[in-house]
């Protein structure tokens, strides 16, 4: 058993439009000392799965199964997931100036954070684990920059807070919802060297949600690709980027920049599904370039034949030199 494990979850919210269905059968794993990236453009259902398993979707309609380390997520009670949250799984989010708040000294946050799990540390102990924690994360002078408020960092320099703040119970899992959103090139270089000397140190699992596939290669193991609320594609990462085989797939790999196309971007063409009524069949069928009648029928099997973990959400042969013949058949 993995230490996360999340079986087809479903995500609803009622809205006065109707009923949006955010996620829709979703299911994804995660051991320790392993990275899972989850990617897909934005709406496509990656922050509302992981935001559901640690109860941070209030009012949702949810069903399915999530399990940390073999308790139940999906069915615990509010002080069970107070318990959790923090402990047990730590949460970065996109961004870090909203995350923490402005009329509070960092060290004070995370101080209080400790405190609030672990009753009977006192006020000097947990900051001077807060101290640790920043130096840890690569804050320069942290016993002058504890003291400091949110606006007086960088952005990535509140991001590495963020991640003290998130490691500093050590929890077994660490869930990053972009983490390096907005931040330059250099900065997010150091933000994800800061996650995995976590990673190293700790053990840490680490679910990373991101639409950026440079990051994915840079720190992942295994890749879920989303869309419209549902996995399309499921894989070890090498197998992910150079053995893929869901179309939405190749479009995110061709929409990339590289030096073989001399700068030029290959978009998606069309729009992502209204998950308030989505296509029935493939959600992908009405921008995919390879859409047979099949397509838009019925909901395609996310399997690959003989590809054992490697899964996806298609009618497509495996072999490429074969889609042509199903396409025009």
């Amino acid at each position: 058993m993995a230490l996360l494990e999340v079986d087809d979850l479903h995500v609803s919210f009622g809205t006065p439009d109707g009923v949006v269905r955010a996620v829709r059968g979703v299911s994804f794993s995660v051991d320790r000392g392993r990275t899972l990236g989850i990617v897909g453009e934005s709406g496509s259902g990656k922050s509302v799965a992981t935001q559901t398993i640690v109860g941070l979707t209030r009012g949702a309609r949810v069903s399915g199964r999530a399990t940390l380390d073999g308790e139940d997520l999906l069915g615990a009670d509010v002080a069970a997931l107070q318990r959790i949250r923090g402990a047990k799984i730590g949460m970065i989010f996109q961004d870090p100036l909203s995350s923490l708040h402005p009329y509070y000294k960092v060290g004070w946050q995370i101080v209080e954070m400790i405190r609030a799990h672990e009753r009977g540390t006192s006020k000097a102990a947990a900051r001077k684990r807060a101290i640790e924690l920043l130096d840890a994360v690569r804050i320069p002078s942290p016993k002058i920059r504890i003291d400091n408020y949110p606006h007086e960092f960088s952005g990535g320099m509140r991001q590495r807070v963020m991640i003290a703040m998130a490691m500093a119970l050590r929890p077994s899992v660490l869930v990053a919802d972009e983490p390096t959103t907005a931040l330059d090139v250099t900065v997010q270089a150091q933000v994800l060297d800061v996650m995995r000397d976590v990673q190293r140190d700790f053990g840490t699992a680490i679910v990373l949600i991101t639409h950026d596939l440079g990051v994915v290669a840079d720190m992942a193991d295994d890749v879920v690709v989303m869309y419209g609320g549902q996995v399309m594609e499921r894989a070890a990462k090498r197998d992910l980027f150079y053995r893929h085989h869901h179309p939405y797939t190749e479009g995110l790999l061709r929409s990339l920049p590289t030096a073989g196309n001399a700068g030029m971007l290959v978009p998606i063409a069309g729009t992502p599904p209204s998950l308030l009524s989505p296509p029935p069949g493939c959600p992908f069928a009405p921008r995919c370039t390879y859409a047979f009648d099949r397509c838009s029928e019925r909901p395609p099997p996310a399997e690959i034949p003989g590809g054992g973990a490697h899964t996806s959400a298609c009618w497509l042969p495996v072999e490429r030199a074969d889609r042509q013949r199903a396409v025009a058949s």
